[in-house]
């Protein structure tokens, strides 16, 4: 059989075409699968994750069609860490578009504005920046009480000076690019250029600090949950797992615990391998259009 030019052609570029890293393929695939868990738990789950069966408690993995085994009071471990994901996922992402929108609009105030708005809000972000997300989170549910809605609005304030200030210097940086001036000088307004061009520029840097930022939330929500000042019983999420299984690791029973704590661990390191892909894939980029 023979091949025509624009075959070729197709089949070289195909070859020519780089792979994508298999640690990248693994992470895209093991977040896909947390997501579509959790997305169909309630369709997935074999069981409750709120059904108690205290004569069948610490069961090992496999026991009866648990698959995973059963905490201390007999709740099927597969079935809360499947409905678990849920909170485990939805509250890191309040997290990162919450401080997305306010990182973002900070940012470009602070660069567009300049003068003292741009002292002002850079000295803030720093004060910001020097205290523990984890403390403030801890300050603000100590005010408001337990529950998910406190701590997700206290981490996201105090993960925006982390993406301000990277809005604020990329968006310095594209300002004194020369298509900028050109805009100014046909007369455009500065906010409009600003949304209508140099936001966009801006968009990737936001979309990939963003995916870190979903790593470092999820865990300090997790460890929140674990002392007790997250989710309210009898919801579950990762971190609360952990933490209801803290008899049953001293009794020589680890798996209820363990088994959330993997899943806390390969999701953080998935999101991880995303970010850096993105990171990369926009410095590259960026070099290119230089």
């Amino acid at each position: 059989m023979t091949l025509t030019i624009p075959a070729l052609r197709a089949r070289g570029a195909a070859r020519r075409r780089p792979r994508r890293p298999l640690g990248l393929v693994l992470a895209a695939a093991f977040l896909s699968l947390v997501v579509l868990t959790a997305v169909l738990a309630p369709v997935l789950a074999p069981h409750s994750p709120e059904a108690t069966d205290l004569l069948n408690s610490l069961a090992p993995p496999g026991t009866e069609g648990h698959w995973l085994g059963t905490d201390s009071t007999g709740r099927d471990v597969l079935s809360r860490l499947m409905h678990g994901a849920r909170l485990s996922l939805l509250a890191p992402l309040g997290v990162v578009l919450l401080s997305g929108v306010l990182g973002t609009a900070v940012g470009l105030l602070a660069a567009r504005a300049g003068g003292w708005v741009d002292a002002v809000l850079t000295r803030a972000m720093d004060i910001v920046f020097a205290f523990p997300s984890l403390l403030l989170a801890m300050l603000v549910v100590a005010v408001f009480g337990p529950g998910l809605a406190a701590p997700v609005c206290a981490l996201a304030v105090a993960y925006t000076p982390f993406l301000g200030r990277v809005v604020r210097s990329m968006a310095l940086q594209e300002g004194a690019r020369p298509y900028m001036e050109s805009y100014r000088v046909m007369g455009f307004g500065e906010w409009w250029v600003t949304l209508r061009h140099l936001l966009p520029n801006v968009a990737p840097v936001i979309l990939a600090q963003g995916t870190l930022s979903f790593g470092y939330a999820l865990v300090d929500l997790a460890s929140l949950s674990y002392l007790g000042l997250g989710v309210r019983p009898p919801e579950a999420d990762w971190g609360s797992m952990i933490s209801q299984a803290q008899s049953a690791i001293l009794q020589g029973q680890p798996w209820s615990g363990l088994i959330p704590g993997i899943a806390v661990l390969l999701t953080v390191v998935s999101v991880n391998v995303l970010g850096e892909h993105l990171s990369g894939s926009i410095a590259r980029r960026q070099g290119e259009t230089r």
